[in-house]
């Protein structure tokens, strides 16, 4: 229902419209719907690297802890030759440190960050070495589940949304043109994230937009 409503919403844009009728529907899938340590750990490690190298640091890197789980603590007595083993750099083993250390000082549990407000979520999580913004709007989106987040950092996001908006973005750099891309993307509120998840799926050489 949630969905349908979304797809109503956004199609009132006839160019977000035309992208969605176009556009096979993004699969919704969540593997970390209740482990926001877990996804924040992987998250890091998947950093500026394949998905199919992420995937092989990622387990070798559990498969260093009992049950493949990298508690917090165990994670911190792990020495940094244990780590690199795993196919992990020295600054992504920092990263992943600073993860731990954070879950052990404050709070990843679920019943905690889902009462605080997707900005508050943000700020919240950025002190975390390693961790931006576009990392907390990726779990954001995909962890947590909000439906109105616009990673307007993400490359792939503004590339479709100048290519699908041309007359609105035409000769715009920099600042201006984030600033058109946030206005363009106002009335798809509170349905962003539903928006988001088309324009990733969106192939830009589609003719008529």
């Amino acid at each position: 229902m949630l969905q349908t409503t979304a797809l109503y919403h956004l199609s009132q844009d006839p160019t977000m419209a035309r992208i969605i009728a176009e556009t096979p529907a993004p699969k919704l899938f969540n593997d970390y719907a209740d482990d926001l340590y877990l996804a924040l750990l992987e998250s890091i490690v998947s950093q500026q690297i394949s998905v199919k190298a992420a995937d092989a640091i990622f387990g070798r890197f559990r498969a260093l802890f009992p049950d493949k789980y990298p508690e917090a603590k165990a994670l911190l007595l792990k020495t940094t030759d244990e780590l690199r083993s795993a196919g992990l750099s020295f600054q992504k083993i920092k990263y992943l440190q600073s993860v731990a250390v954070f879950s052990l000082e404050k709070s990843l549990r679920r019943a905690d960050v889902d009462t605080m407000t997707d900005e508050e979520i943000v700020q919240y999580m950025i002190p975390i070495k390693g961790v931006g913004r576009w990392t907390v709007e990726m779990l954001l989106m995909f962890v947590l589940d909000r439906p109105d987040i616009l990673p307007i950092d993400d490359l792939v996001i503004r590339q479709r949304m100048i290519r699908a908006y041309p007359e609105q973005t035409e000769g715009l750099t920099g600042k201006a043109l984030y600033t058109e891309l946030l206005n363009i993307a106002e009335p798809w509120r509170p349905y962003r994230t539903t928006a988001s998840r088309y324009l990733w799926r969106w192939q830009a050489n589609v003719t008529g937009l």
